[in-house]
């Protein structure tokens, strides 16, 4: 119980301070990171990425997913699967229509595009609350990417504000670990 109540705590923190982030600043710093992201060798040899679709307080990469869809690259989003309320990854190649809003009030994919299996993705961008420098993330405490990212095989990128970034997060033994994290400002490689 101690470990939930201290990422309860961390989460308000993390929280405030974003929320403290004017509107333009976060615009920038958004395309900071992206654009920071696509000069990693990591990016440039995906064919096939899991991007996510951000929140308000989470970083703004649709711009890059439009990018993208047009790039050459297989471009796929998360979709919640009711039966079972876990993600699956389903390819968009229209994002102007193929994108409906899910039971979370979330874009995602719409029931018809393309299953793809989280084996088959290169890169998984990863949204979270907070990340430390060892690869630990803070999600929002209902466990969904927990699920998703135990199934991927390819590597996997936080994406954070700088705010985002923490000296140790709490974590439990099923949480997944980032290969890298990207900030507007830099990108951490996380040793084995």
């Amino acid at each position: 119980m101690i470990l939930n109540e201290q990422k309860a705590a961390l989460r308000r923190e993390i929280r405030a301070a974003i929320k403290k982030i004017p509107p333009a600043a976060r615009a920038a710093a958004s395309a900071q990171l992206c654009a920071r992201l696509k000069e990693q060798t990591f990016w440039k040899n995906a064919g096939s990425v899991l991007f996510f679709a951000p929140l308000p307080d989470e970083t703004d990469v649709w711009p890059l997913l439009q990018e993208t869809v047009t790039g050459g690259k297989i471009v796929a989003l998360p979709r919640l699967d009711p039966a079972d309320q876990t993600y699956m990854a389903r390819r968009v190649q229209n994002p102007q229509n193929e994108i409906t809003i899910g039971p979370f009030g979330i874009r995602e994919p719409e029931p018809g595009c393309t299953e793809i299996a989280m084996s088959r993705l290169d890169l998984i961008l990863v949204p979270g609350v907070a990340f430390d420098v060892c690869g630990h993330r803070l999600g929002r405490g209902r466990g969904f990417y927990d699920r998703l990212l135990a199934e991927v095989c390819g590597v996997k990128c936080g994406l954070a504000f700088n705010e985002q970034i923490v000296p140790t997060i709490p974590v439990k033994a099923h949480d997944v670990r980032m290969d890298f994290i990207i900030t507007p400002t830099r990108c951490v490689r996380i040793a084995g």
